[in-house]
This record gives C-alpha cells, sequence and structure tokens, in this order.
C-alpha cells in the first residue's frame, strides 16, 4: 500500500506547483472564451433564443451537456465515496439513466413540444389548468435546489479545495461563494450547453488519465476484489464489523434486505427517482428542448446514456482503490479518528476521489482536474441561483404581490438568492452528518422523499387523459405531507455510528429509502386516479395535444401565452427599458431575455417535430444497440 492516511487533514500533499496554477488560469481562460464565443452563436434577446439557444443545438453538445448536469462536482465526489464505503452497486444509479433518457427522447420530448410549453411547470398549468400546481412545483424546487443541490455543490467543493490546499471546510466554503459571484458566464442556455461540452470533455480525458494510474498502483484490474476486501483500516472499534469491506462489493445487485442498496429499491425505487430526474426536471428537460429537431434529441439521450456508463470506471472503481491505497483515512471508522481526518465523525469516504487526484495525478494535469472541478461547481451554483430566484420571483412573489415594480422584482429575487445561500451554508453541517457521511446517498435519499410525488403526476398527466387538476393537486399535496413525514424522521433520528444500537423508528430503520420512493409514488398516484374518478374530467382544450395519445403532429398549435406581471408593459419592459433597446443598449444583456412583441412568434420553432426519415431509422437501431451493451454490463456485474 501506498500513501500514509494518517496523514494530518489539512496539510496538503504534495503542494500544488507552477504548473498546477498555471493550467488552472489557462483553463478558466478557456471556458470564459467558449462561453462568449457560444452566447454570439445565437440571439439571446428572444425567449428561443435565450432560454432553448435558439433550438438549433446539435446532438453532440446536448449529450455532453445532459452527461455534464448531472457529474458536477458533487457526483464526482459522492459516487467515489459511495464507491469506496460499498463497492460498485453504486453504478446502477448511472446505469438505469439508459432507460429514462430514451424515455425522454422517444415519450416526453414529444408529449412538450406537442404541448408547446418552455417550463415544467408550464406543461402541468396547462394539462391541468389553474396555477396551484405551478406554484407547488415553485416552491418544491427551491427546497430541492437547497437540500440537493446549492448545498451538496458548496461542500464537495469547499471538501475539494479543503484536501488540496489544506484550508478549513467553512473557509473554503466562503471561498467558493465569493468566487461564484463574480464568476458568470453570459448568453443564456447557449454558453451553458457549449461550456458543459468542454467541461465534459476535459472531465473525461482527465478522468481516465486518473483511472489508469490508480489501476496501475494495485497490479490492474484482477487485483481489485482482494485488494479491496483487504482494505481495513489501522483504528478499528472492538466487537464490530463495520470496519470490514462489503464482501459483495463486486456486485451490482445487493441482498433485498441489504441497508446499502438492496437489489429491489435499484430497481423500482430508483427508476421512480431517475424518471424525476431525466424526464421531468427542467435543467434536463430544457437541454433536449434546445435541440434542432427531434433526432437530435433523440441521439443527444443516446449519447448522454454511452458517457453514463462510464463512471463505473473512472470514477466508482477508482474510489475502492482510493480505499485500497489509504485504508486509514478513507476507510476510517473511529469517531475521533474521522474528525481528525476529514471533519466529520460518521466516515471520511467523500474525500476518495479528491485523495487521489491530489496523491496520484502527475503535476498539471492535477491542477486541470482541480479547474475542472471548481469550474463546474461555479457554472452550476450560478445557474441554480438564477432559476431559483426567479421561480420564486416570477411564480411566488408576483402572485403575492400582483401590482409589483420592476425594481421591487429585481430586488426580491436578490434577496431570495442570498437567502438561499445562507440556508444552504446553514444545512451543511447536517448534511455532513448524514447517511454515514456519503454525499451521494445523501442526494438520493432527500430526493425520495420529495420526489416520486411529481414523478406519478407527470406520468398520470401524460398517459391518463381522464387525470385532472383536483386529482394531481391533492395527490402531491398527501406525497408531499408523507415525504416530508419520512425525511423529519430521518434526520430526526439519523444512523448510528458504529457499535452503537439501532433505535430508529421502524419506518426509518426497516423501509429503506428507495423503497419508500415506490411506495410513495404508487400512493400518490392512486391518490390521483381516486380523486379524479369522483370529480369533474378535465376539459377538452387540457387534453388535446397535451398526452401521448392525444398528439396530432401535422395539426398547428397556437402559441403558447407568455406571462408578464400586471404592473408591467404586455412586452415585460419599461418604456425606459424599451428606449434603450432602440438604442442598441438592450437591458437584457445583463439581467435576462428582452421579450418583445415581435419575438414571441420566435417559439414556434418549439412546436416543429418534422425530422428525417433515415435518421430517424438510425436513431431506433442505436437505441436497440445501446439498450443490449446495456443489459450486458447488468448481466456481467449483476
Amino acid at each position: 500500500m501506498e500513501g500514509n492516511s494518517s496523514a494530518a487533514p489539512f496539510s496538503p500533499s504534495p503542494h500544488f506547483t507552477v504548473a498546477d496554477l498555471t493550467v488552472v488560469v489557462v483553463y478558466f481562460v478557456l471556458n470564459l472564451a467558449v462561453g462568449i464565443w457560444s452566447s454570439c452563436k445565437v440571439n439571446r434577446n428572444t425567449l428561443s433564443g435565450y432560454f432553448l439557444a435558439g433550438r438549433d443545438v446539435a446532438w453532440w453538445p446536448i449529450g455532453a451537456s445532459l452527461f455534464a448536469s448531472s457529474e458536477g462536482s458533487g457526483l464526482f465526489i459522492g459516487l467515489a465515496g459511495s464507491g469506496a464505503a460499498g463497492g460498485i452497486a453504486v453504478a446502477g444509479f448511472e446505469w438505469n439513466a439508459t432507460y429514462v433518457l430514451l424515455a425522454l427522447a422517444w415519450v416526453f420530448v414529444p408529449v412538450y413540444i406537442s404541448s408547446g410549453i418552455v417550463t415544467m411547470p408550464e406543461y402541468l398549468q396547462r394539462r391541468f389548468g389553474g396555477e396551484r400546481i405551478r406554484v407547488y412545483l415553485s416552491v418544491l424546487s427551491l427546497l430541492l435546489s437547497v437540500f440537493t443541490k446549492i448545498s451538496t455543490d458548496l461542500y464537495s467543493g469547499a471538501l475539494f479545495v479543503q484536501v488540496c490546499l489544506g484550508w478549513n471546510l467553512y473557509l473554503s466554503t466562503v471561498l467558493m461563494l465569493a468566487i461564484t459571484a463574480v464568476y458568470t458566464i453570459a448568453g443564456g442556455l447557449a454558453a451553458v450547453i457549449y461550456t458543459d461540452t468542454l467541461q465534459t470533455f476535459i472531465m473525461i480525458v482527465g478522468a481516465i488519465i486518473l483511472a489508469v494510474i490508480a489501476f496501475n498502483k494495485i497490479g490492474g484490474y484482477h487485483n481489485l476484489e482482494e485488494a479491496y476486501l483487504n482494505a481495513i483500516p489501522s483504528m478499528i472499534i472492538p466487537n464490530t464489523t463495520c470496519h470490514l469491506p462489503r464482501s459483495d462489493a463486486m456486485h451490482l445487485f445487493q441482498d433485498a434486505h441489504s441497508e446499502d442498496l438492496p437489489w429491489t429499491g435499484m430497481t423500482f425505487g430508483l427508476s421512480v427517482l431517475a424518471m424525476w430526474y431525466w424526464c421531468t426536471d427542467q435543467v434536463i428537460v430544457q437541454r433536449s428542448l434546445s435541440a434542432k429537431d427531434l433526432n437530435h434529441a433523440k441521439a443527444g439521450s443516446i449519447l448522454a446514456s454511452y458517457l453514463k456508463m462510464l463512471p463505473m470506471i473512472v470514477i466508482i472503481i477508482p474510489g475502492m482503490i482510493s480505499r485500497i491505497l489509504y485504508p486509514d483515512a478513507v476507510g476510517c471508522v473511529d469517531p475521533d479518528e474521522c474528525a481528525r481526518v476529514c471533519g466529520a465523525t460518521v466516515g471520511c469516504s467523500n474525500i476518495a476521489y479528491p485523495k487521489l487526484v491530489i496523491e496520484l495525478m502527475p503535476s498539471g494535469l492535477r491542477g486541470l482536474m482541480v479547474a475542472v472541478m471548481m469550474a463546474a461547481l461555479m457554472s452550476s451554483l450560478t445557474s441554480i441561483f438564477n432559476s431559483s430566484s426567479t421561480l420564486f420571483t416570477m411564480d411566488i412573489w408576483r402572485r403575492i404581490r400582483r401590482e409589483a415594480s420592476e425594481k421591487e422584482l429585481l430586488l426580491i429575487g436578490r434577496a431570495v438568492t442570498v437567502v438561499l445561500v445562507v440556508v444552504s451554508v446553514v444545512w451543511i453541517p447536517i448534511l455532513q452528518s448524514s447517511n454515514s457521511g456519503q454525499l451521494y446517498i445523501y442526494i438520493q435519499s432527500v430526493t425520495s422523499y420529495l420526489a416520486p410525488p411529481v414523478t406519478a403526476v407527470f406520468l398520470l398527466a401524460i398517459f391518463w387523459k381522464r387525470a385532472n387538476e383536483q386529482g394531481a393537486f391533492w395527490g402531491l399535496m398527501v406525497g408531499l405531507a408523507v415525504g416530508l413525514s419520512r425525511m423529519t424522521l430521518e434526520f430526526a433520528h439519523p444512523r448510528p455510528r458504529c457499535g452503537i444500537s439501532d433505535e430508529r423508528p421502524f419506518l426509518v430503520k426497516d423501509i429503506h429509502y428507495l423503497h419508500f420512493a415506490a411506495i410513495l409514488c404508487l400512493l400518490t398516484a392512486a391518490v390521483v386516479v381516486g380523486i379524479s374518478l369522483r370529480t369533474r374530467p378535465p376539459a377538452e382544450s387540457q387534453v388535446e395535444n397535451m398526452t401521448w395519445w392525444t398528439l396530432h403532429p401535422e395539426q398547428p398549435l397556437p402559441a403558447p401565452p407568455v406571462s408578464v406581471p400586471r404592473s408591467l408593459p404586455e412586452n415585460g419592459f419599461s418604456e425606459k427599458a424599451k428606449e434603450e433597446s432602440q438604442e442598441g443598449h438592450s437591458w437584457a444583456c445583463c439581467c435576462g431575455p428582452q421579450v418583445m412583441k415581435s419575438e414571441i412568434p420566435a417559439l414556434k420553432a418549439l412546436k416543429d417535430r418534422t425530422a428525417s426519415p433515415f435518421w430517424a431509422r438510425i436513431c431506433n437501431v442505436s437505441a436497440v444497440l445501446l439498450l443490449c451493451v446495456n443489459i450486458f454490463f447488468y448481466a456481467y456485474f449483476a
């Protein structure tokens, strides 16, 4: 074994070199250049241009952006940490994406295009009528942003800086926020997609290089299982087995009664979470809606699915190797030792990947990996902050204060961003101590409590014409109440540390969060069906072109409405802003898309479902081939 895992937690080894710092600077300059170039490719002063990149994006940037959106710095750290703690089973989260990504392109996107919408809350509003479901989805998005996105991104980024530079975790968090505050990429979705493409390429190249070096350190893949099972820390807790690696670490499907990742939960509960994330989350769907046509959306999903198979080899297994090389640090179980190594008493598996980067990557490449992680974190945070403040301002505050002025709306948007940051930073200690210190498991468990009702409502909205607003709303409310109850119990009764008896309530101890996700989805669906059947059916206008069974590609659709505050002019801007626009100083350049009357027809491109039959057949054949490859990997590692 190499490396001494008992080294002081805040003394990085080795230190950054001049080559590392040079690569970091060059990378950020390149990233900014790509952002500026891509923002010039489309007209950002239209809805279609700003939010959907002109709906002119090819399949390969879409696929890369779908992958990069799901593989930020948080998942690099989280996947490797879960691999170090429990083996390859966590790869199921990545490989399951194949099926829902294909469902996104072949089922959901045609419905979204047919309905002529831009956002997911807007789809449910047009499908069911009324505004309360749209407002609820906005609130839920804010909750999920705090619990699973902002706080985890801040924590993972700060942890990376902590391991690399030896700084305190909270000092690193403040640093991340400070850099994020000044790091902006202008140009809307186009800039995000193309910079994501750059980051994806460099992340994959860097991760492959690190994986090759790591495999060489243990003598190759054939030594992995034996070496992992012997990766036992020197400091253990007597009369316990929590320091021993799982004997089924090389099995993708673990026992159905496993406390970690039971195969039943990975099959059914995970599919519910994946359906929510890949098919109903605004960040993901928005990328597919930006495609040139449906074939490009399908090809983008296929590329993203192939890329999602890589983390098994380049992130999860390197996490296991990190435990092999540094068992006392990555595999620690003694609370005092863990607190000394990484600042968390429940375990230090989250440092597995940054530990490898710092210890094994050669000078220069080490700086490149750190730059990619920080850039991915910062671009992610800026988009989350922007979308979250927009959701609150436009979907919640504007309905509370219908006469709010432009100045008030902008002020509220900035205030919401500050509140989100403060709440996320306060949440970090809870995040740090949850779920045995495994960041990825924390993200999935919180999602299991809040997302399944949304999955159920979207599925019924698309596939069951009889579903109505009353059923959908009360299904979401019941699901929220049950999910929040479980989440409250989870955080009130955390998993006991090694050597302490488990006194948690039955609902927490004996019902795995993935099993709970499947149960919650079924419960919500039952409520929606029951109430819908006992109330008035939806109007014909709420069904036509809004479900899978009522798609009519040949029938032109009306342009989707553009909602603006009542106190604003119909074009959404003050007279002063209009004058500045006419003078060539577009207010939208710094504050968002400019929505003028004449620009609303730009959304008509969203309704275009025409695609080449030849390339459609190529996409269908590629999808079948992809499924065969995916099933082979499942069978091989099961």
